[in-house]
C-alpha cells in the first residue's frame, strides 16, 4: 500500500511539473529571439572569426593550475603513510616546478590580456 501511494504521488507531482513547465513560459517572439544565431555573432558575416592567442594561453594556464589542485588534493590522505619524507619531498617538488612555471610566464608577460 505504501509503495502504491509513493508511485501515485510521484506520478502526480511529475505531471503537475510538466504541465506547469508548458504553461508557464511566455511566448514573446522578437527579432533577436527568432534569429537562429542567438550567441551574438552576425549570421551574415564570415563564420571563421579568429580567436585571440591570449585566450588559449590563459586557458592552458588555468588547466595547469587546475591539474595542480587535482594532484595535491590527496595530500591529506597521503600524510597517513609511513614514508612521510617521500610524500613531502614530492609535494614540494611539484609545487616548486609549478611555481617556477608561473614565475616564468609572469616575467614573459604571458598573463597580460592586453598588449
Amino acid at each position: 500500500m505504501n509503495m502504491f501511494i509513493i508511485i501515485l504521488i510521484n506520478t502526480l507531482l511529475s505531471l503537475t511539473l510538466v504541465l506547469i513547465a508548458f504553461w508557464l513560459p511566455q511566448m514573446n517572439l522578437y527579432s533577436e529571439k527568432a534569429n537562429p544565431y542567438e550567441c551574438g555573432f552576425d549570421p551574415t558575416s564570415s563564420a571563421r572569426l579568429p580567436f585571440s592567442m591570449k585566450f588559449f594561453l590563459v586557458a592552458i594556464t588555468f588547466l595547469l593550475f587546475d591539474l595542480e589542485i587535482a594532484l595535491l588534493l590527496p595530500l591529506p590522505w597521503a600524510i597517513q603513510t609511513l614514508n612521510i619524507s617521500t610524500m613531502i619531498t614530492s609535494a614540494f617538488a611539484l609545487i616548486t616546478i609549478l611555481s617556477l612555471g608561473l614565475m616564468f610566464e609572469w616575467t614573459q608577460k604571458g598573463l597580460e590580456w592586453t598588449e
